[in-house]
């Protein structure tokens, strides 16, 4: 299998209403037709997808997500985070909010995927697949293992494994004690990130 290197998206979000309220102005723009931002007067940074303001969550899944929900149901390992500051738009990409009573067209990565790959899984019977997922947040240094109640008792460390351990998060790195369950539908999923959230 060739090795696929990391890629980055950013996503600009919008000015919310206090934001405006309070007569903030915008601070980073689109280079138009490139895959570059403008961080202040000149500061320019390239990545590998750029999404506007005008982003849907849609378009965001298809172009970032999509294409590794394909990876995945051949076989190959997929990991994706939200990384940014807080009020930044990470929750609101990742899931949109309280997945089950979303509107469709809000819903993010989490529930997009899930019902993908499910439907996926239902049209090729003549294939196994076991799902299993695991929830984390990396929060001031620290991780949060998001399927465990109560995380704050539960000491949680990355260490690189080569023999795939429990807590795997991917082939080279582990989390040791990191909560893992068997998901069986897209309709339990959906019901189990609801209640977390």
């Amino acid at each position: 299998m060739e090795e696929i290197p990391v890629k980055v998206a950013v996503r600009i979000r919008p000015l919310l209403s206090k934001e405006v309220l309070h007569n903030h102005q915008v601070c980073v723009r689109l280079v138009p037709n490139t895959q570059q931002i403008i961080i202040g007067k000149d500061r320019v940074f390239t990545f590998d997808f750029v999404f506007g303001k005008n982003s849907t969550q849609e378009e965001v899944y298809t172009v970032c997500i999509k294409p590794l929900l394909v990876s995945l149901t051949e076989g190959y390992n997929a990991t994706v985070f939200a990384y940014g500051q807080t009020g930044s738009g990470k929750t609101y990409t990742i899931g949109g909010g309280h997945i089950a009573s979303v509107a469709e067209d809000e819903k993010g990565i989490i529930p997009r995927a899930i019902q993908e790959l499910f439907q996926h899984i239902s049209e090729n019977h003549k294939i196994d697949f076991h799902v299993k997922v695991s929830y984390i947040e990396v929060y001031k240094e620290e991780l949060r293992d998001l399927l465990e109640l109560e995380t704050s008792v539960k000491e949680l460390h990355i260490r690189e494994d080569e023999k795939g351990n429990t807590g795997r998060i991917s082939r080279f790195c582990s989390c040791h004690g990191l909560g893992i369950i068997s998901a069986t539908n897209f309709f339990f999923c959906v019901s189990f990130f609801s209640f977390l959230n």
